[in-house]
């Protein structure tokens, strides 16, 4: 059976401060997997995920997501697409002087006309999801970092997005919390269906959560692998794909 593509990228040319970042690449992350993007400092992971989400606009282009090409739409289609998705932001993005329920009812509030309790039957259900039930009042400054997380993905869950996107998810946590985290990943993933698009540069979360990945390279300004990252590690014909993957230094020529 043929694969829906959700997110379709076409010789995507991104720039960041007048310079070219990333250099016509194309490809397409398909209904229900776990797309990881990953690569070297400065290869453009970051920059590429503001194009996927539309906080940037390519020089040159497209980036459809759900149907709706992001980069040459108007405003209205635009923010039709955003009710479609979903943003864990790597520090959390937390409004400091609101609770975690306000938080994560924030977006329920500004697109939606539902009562009160229904907001609040929502808030609790998104919070029991990620694990943080009994912690709706708490402040942002009164939770782990990890909490934070994952109070940071029940406000991206909360419109029932058919795309989440991960930005570097693990940063800031320690291990043990850290695999925590890919664990709620992979069972959000298998319980609700969503699509997921993570930028990451840890090893370990890569390995356990990616079913497909591409890797940027700061160079050739493009693509340089895709697939499944063991068989990259173990098989990739390109000795930095491979380096990059076993976390090797690379051997000095005698």
């Amino acid at each position: 059976m043929e694969r829906q593509a959700v997110i379709e990228v076409r010789d995507l040319v991104a720039v960041y401060g007048g310079d070219v970042i990333i250099d016509s690449i194309s490809f397409d992350v398909y209904a229900g997997e776990i797309f990881v993007v990953l690569g070297g400092s400065g290869c453009g992971k970051s920059t590429l995920l503001k194009h996927l989400i539309g906080l940037n606009r390519p020089r040159s282009g497209h980036v459809i997501v759900a149907g709706h090409d992001i980069s040459h739409c108007d405003e209205q289609t635009y923010h039709t697409t955003l009710r479609k998705i979903g943003v864990l932001y790597q520090s959390g993005a937390l409004l400091g002087s609101m609770t975690v329920a306000e938080n994560v009812a924030l977006p329920i509030l500004e697109y939606t006309d539902l009562p009160q309790d229904a907001v609040n039957t929502l808030v609790e259900m998104k919070l029991s999801l990620v694990g943080l039930n009994g912690y709706e009042h708490h402040l942002p400054s009164e939770i782990s970092g990890g909490m934070k997380k994952r109070a940071g993905l029940a406000r991206a869950m909360a419109l029932n997005p058919q795309i989440l996107f991960f930005d570097e998810p693990s940063a800031g946590l320690d291990p043990v919390t850290s695999a925590e985290l890919d664990q709620l990943i992979l069972d959000l993933n298998r319980i609700l269906g969503t699509t997921m698009v993570i930028v990451t540069h840890e090893l370990q979360s890569i390995f356990t959560v990616a079913q497909r990945v591409i890797m940027l390279d700061k160079r050739t300004r493009g693509i340089i692998a895709e697939g499944d990252p063991i068989f990259l590690r173990d098989h990739s014909r390109n000795s930095f794909v491979r380096r990059f993957l076993n976390r090797e230094l690379k051997v000095a020529e005698s």
